[in-house]
């Protein structure tokens, strides 16, 4: 048996992309720029798509700039938003602890370059409260960004509340939806957005490409040099196949959101209740506020690493945290930013599921986990001290 739970990282593309994808990679493969016949054919179908998108996410076709993904979505946001505040002489921009690194990065950067940036802190379910939100803006501060859902514990944030704030305040609102694109609906007039990236492979799309929407009137700043494309937003030939398959995803996940997420939370709680049962276990994040399928766990005495090579042996793919930063030996910055210390945070599993699994694979999963936490206990020096008395549970 072979059991994808790792939703979180990339997700199997749907037939429905493929399909819509395929015609633009035989048939009508030129240029959108190009003015004979295929090239219009080509253009005809990016400003389709472009439609297709903005009315999924209750704003105008020319508010929606194509990308290569979230990361660049997230740059691009940022960067504009500060680029804007400059000239007004507003060089403050908040955001919080736990961002995903396309955010955290970005902001390192901009302060090296004489912003100051305030992190805000989460509770211990990493929910941010939008009072915080409110008591950190200050005469100069020119944004505000907040992801609406959690990459690694899944938590879904107050986005509607910050949003109203900042419009109140007069600062713009950026929000990281990677995660919650496809699974939550989304209206970003209604939950006053200003900015918003979000990327087709977390929703059955294809990888490499995505989109930032930006309110009217706001000036984007190209990252790149080099052509008019995307209005003068974005230099570089449209990913025409990528950005068909992106639309088609987006349109398939948003008809089916309510089916989707019914059944996938069922399956989500059903695993939380099973891998809860073991001791010293703790899950990560709000146990309601979450993304439908979203499960993130800590173990005491033993390390993410094992349980996840242990859990591929049996055929259950998931992670440890973000797939960005899988090749670090940090724990994870979300972990620490919710409360979790170092040894705990070193010993997490996060399991995504989508609407395709099933109670069956469950149910192993569960069994699984179980049998392989008790196996790695077996081994464990700080587990052995724990139980003989020598050090105290962290977990209780």
């Amino acid at each position: 048996m072979q059991i994808y739970l790792d939703n979180a990282a990339t997700t199997k593309m749907s037939k429905t992309a493929i399909e819509a994808m395929l015609p633009y990679m035989d048939g009508i493969y030129a240029n959108p720029s190009s003015l004979h016949l295929l090239g219009q054919q080509a253009n005809e179908a990016l400003f389709h798509a472009r439609e297709k998108i903005a009315g999924l996410l209750g704003c105008d076709a020319g508010e929606i700039t194509f990308t290569s993904g979230g990361s660049e979505a997230d740059n691009q946001a940022i960067v504009s938003a500060a680029r804007i505040g400059e000239k007004q002489n507003k060089k403050h921009i908040i955001s919080t602890a736990f961002e995903h690194h396309a955010v955290l990065h970005t902001l390192e950067r901009l302060e090296r370059e004489g912003f100051e940036v305030t992190l805000l802190d989460v509770n211990e379910n990493g929910v941010i409260h939008p009072r915080q939100v409110a008591e950190a803006i200050r005469p100069d501060t020119c944004l505000v960004t907040v992801m609406y859902a959690n990459n690694e514990i899944g938590t879904v944030e107050p986005i509607a509340e910050i949003g109203q704030i900042c419009r109140e305040k007069g600062v713009l609102f950026h929000t990281d939806a990677v995660q919650a694109a496809g699974h939550l609906k989304i209206d970003v007039k209604e939950q006053n957005i200003d900015m918003l990236s979000l990327s087709a492979h977390k929703f059955h799309g294809p990888k490499g490409v995505g989109a930032l929407y930006a309110r009217k009137g706001i000036r984007l700043t190209s990252l790149m040099e080099g052509g008019a494309q995307e209005r003068g937003k974005r230099a570089g030939t449209e990913n025409i196949p990528g950005i068909i398959g992106l639309a088609a995803a987006f349109e398939e996940a948003c008809e089916n959101i309510d089916r989707n997420a019914e059944k996938t939370t069922y399956l989500r709680d059903m695993l939380i209740a099973g891998i809860s049962e073991i001791p010293h276990s703790i899950l990560n994040g709000d146990a309601k506020k979450r993304l439908p399928g979203n499960v993130n766990f800590c173990f005491e005495g033993i390390e993410g690493e094992s349980l996840l090579l242990c859990l591929s042996d049996k055929g259950v793919y998931g992670s440890s945290g973000s797939a960005c930063t899988s090749g670090s030996l940090d724990p994870s910055h979300v972990l620490l930013a919710i409360g979790r210390t170092h040894d705990i945070a070193h010993g997490s599993l996060r399991l995504t599921l989508s609407e395709e699994n099933t109670e069956e694979e469950i149910k192993y999963t569960i069994a699984a986990v179980k049998e392989i936490v008790a196996y790695l206990r077996g081994f464990s020096p700080v587990w052995r001290d724990c139980v003989s008395g020598k050090k105290d549970f962290i977990i209780k």
